[in-house]
């Protein structure tokens, strides 16, 4: 297993690809995996991506406050317990990576399938990120003027970049990545 700095949000990404039939029962495990990785310390959210048009394969994204955190997840008899239950309705395993980086929003949906060109990960990011620059100071901007505390350098600093992060990290760039994918992955 990969060796994690202490303090830093870690991404695990699980593929898993579903033996004929088996559909319905694995869904059902999704779940209560999903349940019992919530209820992690430190857990910050999940991803589930359907990856083929079969419905046969999914990618699932955990990410994780600190690295320590998803070492005890990955290392629970809770979890070991839900991979042995599941083993058997996939093919290939349980496929895991580790990663320590943003680039979890643009994890190819095919294990096989290269990263998108840093280029476009930048200006996808990009693209989101500016116009919430924009926006979200302006709504803040009534409150700052009626509580100048909250008006000051690190205060509102710290408001609005919290307004920013939260949205983009759970709902904005899983959503934009899987819309833009056909560009991301096009060569």
């Amino acid at each position: 297993m990969p060796t994690i700095e202490p303090s830093e949000v870690v991404t695990l990404v699980i593929q898993h690809k579903i033996r004929p039939g088996c559909l319905p029962a694995y869904e059902a495990w999704l779940k209560r995996a999903l349940a019992a990785a919530e209820q992690q310390t430190g857990h910050l959210g999940v991803n589930v991506i359907r990856a083929d048009e079969q419905g046969d394969s999914f990618t699932t994204v955990l990410r994780f406050a600190q690295g320590w955190q998803l070492d005890e997840w990955i290392a629970s008899d809770r979890r070991r317990l839900l991979v042995d239950e599941v083993l058997p309705l996939l093919e290939g395993g349980d496929q895991i990576q580790v990663s320590r980086d943003h680039e979890f929003w643009f994890t190819p949906e095919h294990a096989q399938a290269p990263q998108p060109p840093k280029w476009k990960q930048a200006v996808l990011t990009y693209l989101v990120i500016c116009p919430l620059t924009m926006l979200i100071p302006q709504l803040w901007l009534p409150l700052f003027q009626h509580y100048p505390a909250l008006g000051g350098v690190v205060p509102s600093n710290l408001l609005i970049t919290l307004c920013i992060v939260v949205p983009v990290v759970f709902w904005i760039m899983p959503v934009v990545t899987r819309c833009c994918a056909g560009w991301l992955s096009a060569r």
